[in-house]
């Protein structure tokens, strides 16, 4: 019994020191990404045109990590709060145009942001970056309600039309290597952006190879009078509605005492 005992102590004692050696094995391979944003909230006002975020990142490595041949690639992406969007086609029918096709995307993205120090497709393959989500065309969902494989247009013309607003952007240029190891991309929100949480992803490559991956967050909100009026709004929407319907009635009653014709 006492040998058996040993014995299982001794099994144990392997295990838990071969586990240890294969963690510190891993870590001493990977590299560590620390990052840090400039704001984590962004607030909206009645001039409200945009804002400019700076995310300022290292990556960190120990004496025991394998050096690297070629240089890092860094893909930051940012991505807005999700949401429902319809995409309409307008077709010809006699002498009307009417929208007779339709798409609706459930968990479309209402921003893609996409900053790197060079074209993605020239860090990583289409696959990588399929599988690691990264870059628009990744992000976008592949087919909408009653779309089929085949029937590609639609999410083609969503990535247009958000191109066109401004909402899906991509940056070759947005991520400046400082050194080998510290970087900084800028983070342009349009005056078009969407309330809500954004959540910010940092990917490091070295020859085509992901090697790190770190997550961050700010928040869009509105600030001032605009905030303060959202808010009670959403408390008191009765009241809200009553108060707009009794200054929209004021209003006509005062322009037809301004403009009455005697």
């Amino acid at each position: 019994m006492r040998r058996a005992a040993l014995r299982a102590r001794l099994r144990v004692s392997g295990c838990i020191a071969l586990l240890g050696l294969l963690v510190s094995a891993q870590g001493a391979r990977a590299e560590q990404i620390i990052a840090t944003l400039s704001h984590d909230r962004v607030f909206i006002t009645s001039n409200f045109t945009g804002a400019d975020l700076v995310l300022v990142g290292s990556i960190e490595r120990d004496a025991a990590t394998v050096a690297r041949m070629g240089d890092y690639d860094i893909v930051v992406t940012v991505l807005g709060p999700k949401g429902s969007v319809t995409v309409r086609e307008k077709l010809a029918l006699g002498p009307l145009w009417l929208n007779l096709e339709q798409r609706k995307y459930i968990a479309a993205p209402a921003f893609i942001g996409i900053m790197s120090n060079r074209p993605v497709d020239q860090i990583a393959t289409f696959e990588q970056r399929r599988k690691l989500r990264i870059g628009i065309e990744p992000l976008v969902p592949v087919q909408g309600a009653g779309e089929k494989p085949e029937d590609p247009e639609f999410r083609a013309a969503l990535i247009r039309l958000r191109r066109a607003q401004g909402l899906f952007r991509d940056d070759p240029k947005g991520v400046t290597l400082l050194k080998s190891d510290l970087f900084k991309a800028a983070i342009r929100i349009p005056g078009t952006a969407p309330l809500g949480a954004y959540d910010v992803d940092v990917a490091v490559f070295s020859d085509g190879v992901p090697l790190a991956r770190t997550a961050l967050k700010f928040t869009v909100n509105k600030s001032g009078v605009e905030q303060t009026m959202a808010v009670y709004a959403r408390e008191n929407a009765l009241v809200y509605g009553l108060a707009v319907v009794a200054m929209a009635l004021l209003s006509g009653w005062l322009a037809s005492l301004i403009f009455r014709r005697d």
